[in-house]
């Protein structure tokens, strides 16, 4: 199994694999997908074990949106003092991080609102599980709950995965983690690219820690610094490093190009916007 962030780099990985085993048979035998991609093919499959029927529909953002204002009607809450994008938001960092509405209950107990959206996260899960539907963070934390509650469907894809890969390691959150973990767990043939200085999504839930424990997560791992870099000048790498070095907690690399020097760097302060 291959995986990638983006539908587009996921299918330019398939058109690779075929190319370079001539053979379209044979490339297809490679789960080359994002995350939802993959999981989503898991639930299809197996979503009976949770309790849901094999056709369940996706929610997008506006279903998710609907729903959860229904739900707030019904608990009297207030759309101007509790923002639906907020709680939204909430919902959705607590299934990055695999909590279920108990949990985030317990967890949100003495503070008034995150006791209020964990309401909400209760209610909403009922309503989903009603309609027979899936967000898009549960086709990831049912997946996970699928693997790690039913160890013959673990065992199943541990068996048919007999190597791991996945690309942009450093925008993985908990929940995408715990499944590379899982599926990996029984052979170890796990392969990570990715790059520490690169994270940027920890809004989203992305947890850098993923990539710098990975040594520890994995003690036989081998690294390989791609320190050479194609797109940029020399002046450019110098100032990047010079910058990024002075982050805690990272993985040292010096980035170099056989690029030109290139013209010196301009710094230019605005007034206003």
């Amino acid at each position: 199994i291959a995986i990638t962030f983006t539908n587009k780099a996921a299918r330019e990985l398939r058109e690779r694999l075929e190319f370079a085993l001539g053979d379209e048979e044979a490339a297809s035998a490679v789960w080359a997908y994002t995350f939802h991609t993959a999981c989503l093919r898991i639930l299809r499959k197996h979503v009976d074990l949770l309790g849901f029927e094999s056709a369940f529909t996706i929610y997008d953002e506006d279903d998710k949106k609907r729903v959860i204002l229904n739900v707030m009607k019904k608990l009297d809450l207030d759309p101007k003092n509790f923002d639906p994008r907020t709680v939204m938001g909430m919902i959705s960092r607590a299934k990055d991080k695999l909590m279920t509405p108990r949990q985030f209950s317990a967890d949100a107990a003495g503070d008034y609102f995150r006791e209020k959206v964990a309401d909400v996260y209760r209610d909403y899960e009922k309503a989903m599980k009603k309609a027979c539907a899936l967000d898009f963070d549960d086709i990831i934390m049912k997946t996970v709950l699928l693997l790690q509650n039913n160890p013959e469907v673990l065992e199943y894809y541990q068996r048919q995965f007999r190597y791991v890969l996945v690309d942009e390691y450093q925008d993985t959150n908990y929940a995408q983690y715990i499944i590379v973990r899982r599926l990996s767990q029984h052979h170890g043939k796990v392969c990570v690219v990715g790059d520490d200085a690169q994270s940027i999504y920890s809004f989203r839930g992305a947890k850098i820690e993923n990539i710098l424990s990975f040594q520890r997560d994995y003690p036989e791992a081998k690294v390989f610094k791609l320190e050479q870099n194609y797109r940029s000048t020399q002046v450019i790498l110098d100032a990047a490093n010079a910058v990024i070095e002075n982050n805690t907690g990272r993985k040292p690399k010096n980035l170099w190009t056989d690029n030109d020097n290139g013209v010196a760097i301009t710094y230019f302060q605005a007034i206003d916007e």
